[in-house]
Order: structure tokens, then sequence, then C-alpha cells
């Protein structure tokens, strides 16, 4: 199928009911959530075989985002992009009504599991809100070993407090926790493989306790990672790394979405955004594609801003 595609594409969000989630997406971001439900997670777009986006609505509606890589890649994504079998970003928005598990996620060189690097944008954090990152300095290997056979874990763990607007770095190898009271976009490789180590000895309603993969966690963990710091913007890029890159737009006037032909994926923060005759409020994401990329962005109003996330060029 061919189109000349202006209108943005916007994904039918998939949302995932998890212990600690909360309703936070509906107060906040007027996400249409399913009820009596604590919803921790809504996967904005996923390309996975067990999860899938649907376009919501335009020429392409009712197509997965796996059909739209597989068949329609050059014309959607762009020429310069990695031989990938799947689209390789998932992006998420999570409420941490309650603090999540202390986990790692494996790295590339693992011999299990899916590499996942991430990185977190706080677009709401209540009061005392913090999360968990990497070891405290002069932690050892053996001293974190003999904390998790102790129960005494989380004595070893750094803790950063967050503000709105904040944003942080976790690649693979680094032991991280999000706190309570975090709203935040969760822009990563495209992989679900958490290991984790501690779960603050919480249980679920039926009395059950969640599985722990310790074994695999020590394997997986950076020991040299220690009291990592929030990440400090470079102009407008927050992360550039080999799996994504991810800047924050500050929309005073018209822009351009892209100064090559590739795709760019957007989610507003503030404000309101127009593109391709599309209004977009905070919490909402869509897709300018490659043969698109000149759509101009235009401010719906004063302290109109965003986040930009594409995938880097290979050539």
């Amino acid at each position: 199928m061919k189109s000349s595609l202006v209108s943005p594409l916007v994904f039918e969000p998939l949302f995932m009911e998890r212990l600690w989630g909360g309703r936070r997406l509906a107060t906040v971001f007027g996400k249409a959530l399913p009820p009596a439900q604590r919803i921790g997670e809504s996967w904005e777009m996923v390309d996975r075989p067990e999860a899938q986006s649907v376009v919501r609505r335009g020429p392409w509606r009712g197509r997965t985002l796996h059909e739209l890589w597989s068949a329609e890649r050059a014309e959607i994504f762009g020429d310069d992009l990695p031989p990938a079998l799947r689209f390789p970003i998932l992006a998420k928005v999570l409420d941490a009504r309650e603090k999540l598990s202390l986990q790692v996620h494996p790295g590339p060189a693992s011999s299990g599991g899916e590499a996942k690097t991430e990185m977190w944008y706080f677009a709401q954090a209540l009061p005392g809100a913090e999360i968990f990152a990497g070891l405290r300095r002069g932690v050892e290997r053996s001293d974190f070993e003999e904390a998790v056979r102790t129960g005494k874990t989380a004595e070893l763990i750094h803790r950063l407090e967050v503000e709105t607007g904040d944003s942080f770095f976790v690649p693979s190898g680094r032991l991280h926790a999000i706190g309570a009271g975090n709203l935040l976009i969760e822009i990563q490789q495209n992989s679900d493989t958490t290991y984790r180590v501690f779960d603050w000895n919480r249980t679920a309603p039926d009395g059950t306790r969640r599985d722990l993969q310790v074994d695999e966690a020590l394997q997986a963990i950076d020991f040299t990672d220690s009291e990592p710091a929030m990440i400090q913007p470079e102009g407008e890029t927050l992360v550039s790394c080999p799996y994504f890159m991810v800047e924050k737009w500050e929309l005073i006037q018209p822009r351009a979405a892209s100064e090559r032909r590739a795709f760019a994926l957007f989610v507003c923060l503030t404000g309101a955004v127009e593109a391709g005759g599309e209004q977009f409020v905070p919490g909402e994401f869509f897709l300018i594609p490659a043969n698109a990329a000149a759509t101009e962005l235009h401010p719906g109003g004063p302290g109109s801003s965003l986040l930009r996330i594409t995938l880097p060029a290979t050539r």
C-alpha cells in the first residue's frame, strides 16, 4: 500500500495491570483505563510476539506495527535503519503508585534473555519521590551477595531524589528500581527480560510473593556501577546511545519533525502540539513517518514541550 502519508500515525495503547500500578494514567493523562484495575504500564508503541501496537485511525488503520515494519519499512520508517526483525524500540508510560522491584536487565553478551537498555523521563514526580540505581560507593560483589542472603539488599542501593522534568539512563547491567509517586515515560530496547533480585518483601493479594531471579541477576549486575547521577542534558539531547536517541523540545515556533528522511516518534509533555492537522495533549504519542519528515510541528499554546525519539542512522 502506497500513500502520501501526511497525518501522524497514532497507535492504540495497551494497558498492563501491575501490582504496583495505580490510576494516574487516567487522572493526569486522560487515558481510558479499564475500571477497577491497577494499571502500571501503558505500552504506547510495541512490536513483540505477545504484544502488538495497532494503528488507531487513518489510511493504515488496523495495521499492526510489525506489519508496517515488515512491509512498509522504507516509506514509514526510512532507509538508514538497523536490520532488525522487529521495530527496535518499546515506548511506555509508567505509573508507580508503589515502588517497583529491585531488578536488572541483561546485556548483549548475556547467554540468556534479551538485552535491555532504557531511559526514563519523569513527567510527574510527587513530593518525596525517588529512584534506586546502582550501588553505594565502596560496595563490592561479596557485600551484595551477603546482603541478599540476609535480607538487607536495600541498604546497599544508591538512592536519588526525583523532580518533575528529570531524566535518567539505565544501561543494561545497572541495578535499579522506580520508587513510588513517579509517573514517567520509558524508552527502551525492544525487550521484556527482567531479573528481580528483591521485591521489598511484598505479597500479592493472594498472599504469594513474586518470583525472584537472584542467580541470573548476580550474573547480569555491573558491580562497578556506583552512585550514578541524573542525566545532564546536552542542549536538547537527553540520551544518544546505539539503541535510541531522545531529545526534549521546547516548542516555541513551528519546527520540522526531522531533518533527514526518517521517522520520529513524539510524546507531548506539556501544553499541546499540532501536527498534520491533529492536536496532541500531554501523554499522547504520535509518529511522523519518513515520507512526511518535513511535517511541521506547531505549539498549541504557550509552554508546549515534547520528547522526540528516533533511531541513530546506520550510516
